[in-house]
């Protein structure tokens, strides 16, 4: 009777403690076991909303491909030439489409050199017999240029800084002109490429009077063969005429 008691006892303490413990156990029993309210239970809702998994994934992925599917940007060099007149300067250039521009020297710094192109003869027009000297800018920042005559007494022409031409007067064959560049820190320093000495070309009537002399050489020349072949032939002529003369078994009727 006292162990039967005391099963009793035992079971009752056991069930009250179910009551107590029966809905979360009824829960965990019921999420883990039904199959039929488990479509009911979504992961990811116990994490957070689905804009804020959106969100989430967009500020993710761009940094990723940002990283990996970034161009690499290839900078071409501007197209400026530096032997051309009244051009856009290079540094516009560069600050419009990005494009790279040869090294410059600072503004505070003298300029580099220009390097003269040519030496040119006018030929046509009111400047007929004058010379036009023609150069290329140097990578430096320029506010003009000074083009200087050997022989001249120390006068120079200045021309903008956005030139690449300019005319002298007439020159005489070996003499010297140079072509420096000017800032406010100074100027260039001349140098075996901005300085040329004055080549004049040979005129197309120099070139002609050179072929009618040569022509009229090799003509006299001929006339001198033709007669000299003329004068020989004579020669031999009488020669052959005296020899038939001089032999007494000849005759015109045949020999004796």
């Amino acid at each position: 009777m006292m162990s039967l008691c005391r099963n009793l006892t035992v079971l009752r303490l056991f069930l009250s403690v179910l009551s107590l413990l029966h809905p979360h156990f009824f829960t965990h029993a019921t999420s883990t076991s039904s199959p039929v309210t488990r479509p009911r239970i979504i992961f990811i809702t116990g994490l957070g909303s689905d804009h804020d998994y959106e969100d989430d994934y967009t500020s993710f992925p761009p940094e990723v491909l940002s990283s990996v599917k970034t161009p690499l940007v290839h900078q071409e060099l501007c197209k400026y030439n530096p032997c051309l007149e009244n051009q856009e300067p290079c540094a516009h250039l560069s600050a419009q489409t990005g494009c790279l521009c040869p090294g410059f020297s600072e503004a505070d710094e003298p300029p580099h050199a220009p390097r003269i192109q040519a030496l040119l003869p006018v030929t046509e027009g009111d400047d007929r017999g004058k010379v036009e000297v023609q150069w290329c800018a140097p990578s430096s920042v320029v506010s003009l240029y000074r083009v200087a005559v050997e022989g001249s007494g120390g006068d120079a022409q200045e021309y903008g800084s956005a030139l690449r031409r300019g005319l002298v007067g007439s020159l005489e064959a070996g003499t010297k002109v140079c072509v420096e560049a000017l800032n406010d820190a100074g100027h260039s320093s001349p140098s075996e490429f901005s300085c040329k000495r004055y080549d004049p070309p040979e005129s197309s009537d120099h070139k002609l009077l050179i072929w009618v002399i040569l022509g009229g050489v090799a003509l006299l020349l001929l006339v001198i063969s033709v007669i000299f072949w003329k004068l020989k032939m004579c020669q031999r002529g009488k020669r052959d005429s005296t020899d038939g003369l001089g032999n007494p078994s000849y005759s015109t009727e045949g020999a004796l």
